[in-house]
């Protein structure tokens, strides 16, 4: 083995999410666009990214190329050192933005935490112990027998994490996943996922148009621009492991670390 050979194992090896050269078209002929070029992109485990960008640079299509949701054009994905190919891969969850076309308004909370695990084969006892849990994690214990239009959007947004959290993944996918819920509720669902990753010890890919969440939130920032899109810049965020709404967001780095972001998604 060649030793650029051994190195690119190794990086392979050692990362939880990783994209080379990935490339995605729609269309064909006339009609053809490309929307993502020659992305590269390697996170480690346990580590938490943000993907941010001007609208319809492509952030979603990556997305639902790291969960198999979409096969890439060319290049490849891997997540936990194993391709996707056609399947979203056991090891991962993804939580949508649009919580009321997730769940199922005529199942029950609980019902709805455990189709998934249905679909899975996992014992129903064992689904109902999980859910349990993953419902108790996100502070909805006590409304597993109602449906999800007895809950307010936040609580419903909950209910989707908690689905996830059951499914009990080592890469959690999030499409903006507090773009519907009011300030207040975006602000209480940041906190929560941010304690749930350290819990479940999950690497987190998000994408989001909201610059302060991603720099409050994540390890890194990833930049998509251009036409078609590429990475314009990855930006490390040292404001250290535990987060406050207040003091984090009040802290000079945290303004400074915006204006960075900010000026890279308007260039």
């Amino acid at each position: 083995m060649t030793l650029a050979r051994s190195v690119e194992v190794h990086e392979a090896a050692s990362s939880m999410v990783r994209c080379v050269g990935l490339h995605h078209v729609f269309g064909a002929g006339a009609t053809e666009r490309v929307v993502l070029h020659s992305v590269d992109i390697d996170i480690a485990a346990g580590e938490y990214v943000s993907i941010v960008g001007p609208s319809g640079s492509g952030k979603t299509t990556m997305l639902r190329c790291l969960a198999g949701l979409l096969a890439p054009s060319a290049g490849e994905v891997r997540i936990g050192g194993r391709v996707v190919a056609g399947s979203t891969p056991e090891n991962l969850a993804v939580v949508f933005q649009d919580y009321s076309r997730s769940l199922l308004p005529w199942l029950s909370i609980t019902s709805n935490v455990t189709l998934p695990l249905r679909g899975k084969g996992v014992p129903k006892e064992e689904r109902l112990r999980r859910a349990q849990e993953a419902l108790t994690a996100v502070g909805l214990a006590r409304s597993h027998r109602q449906y999800p239009w007895q809950l307010s959007g936040g609580m419903q947004q909950r209910v989707a994490i908690a689905r996830a959290l059951a499914y009990r993944p080592q890469v959690l996918l999030m499409d903006e996943p507090f773009a519907s819920v009011d300030a207040q509720t975006r602000a209480d669902l940041e906190d929560l996922v941010l304690s749930l990753r350290k819990q479940y010890d999950m690497t987190v890919v998000s994408v989001t148009h909201d610059i302060d969440e991603a720099i409050y939130m994540s390890d890194r920032v990833i930049v998509l621009g251009g036409s078609p899109a590429t990475i314009m810049r990855a930006i490390d965020v040292e404001l250290g492991a535990d987060r406050d709404q207040i003091t984090t967001k009040a802290d000079p780095r945290f303004a400074e670390l915006r204006g960075q972001v900010l000026r890279e998604v308007r260039h």
